[in-house]
């Protein structure tokens, strides 16, 4: 069955880096468009980063433009959100989705940037 599970969350300290792995089973990662999606208390779910399977073309939000890259790593079947210069306004539940026609969330984790 299709499962998504993400770590490597945690508290940082303000200007300080975490990266995010999302790991895959059930399916091929590297044959669907991977995204990487947040929610802070109170606010809605945003979109943060995006892989397109067919070419690796990345998106990003322009609050995490410059700070935050997605990658992919087809052995492990594993997709990573590397963050850094990160900032109190980054804190939220990161949650890994996998698109295509029927959609997957993973279960999320947890990022504090707090001094």
């Amino acid at each position: 069955q299709v499962q998504l599970v993400e770590s490597g969350g945690g508290l940082v300290q303000p200007g300080g880096s975490l990266r995010l792995s999302c790991a895959a089973s059930g399916f091929t990662s590297s044959l669907y468009p991977m995204s990487w999606y947040r929610q802070a208390p109170g606010k809605e779910r945003e979109l943060v980063a995006r892989i397109i399977h067919t070419d690796d073309s990345t998106y990003y939000a322009d609050s995490v433009k410059g700070r935050f890259t997605i990658s992919r790593d087809n052995a492990k079947n594993t997709v990573y959100l590397q963050m850094n210069s990160l900032k109190p306004e980054d804190t939220a539940v990161y949650y890994c989705r996998r698109g295509g026609h029927v959609e997957y969330w993973g279960q999320g984790t947890q990022v504090t940037v707090s001094s």
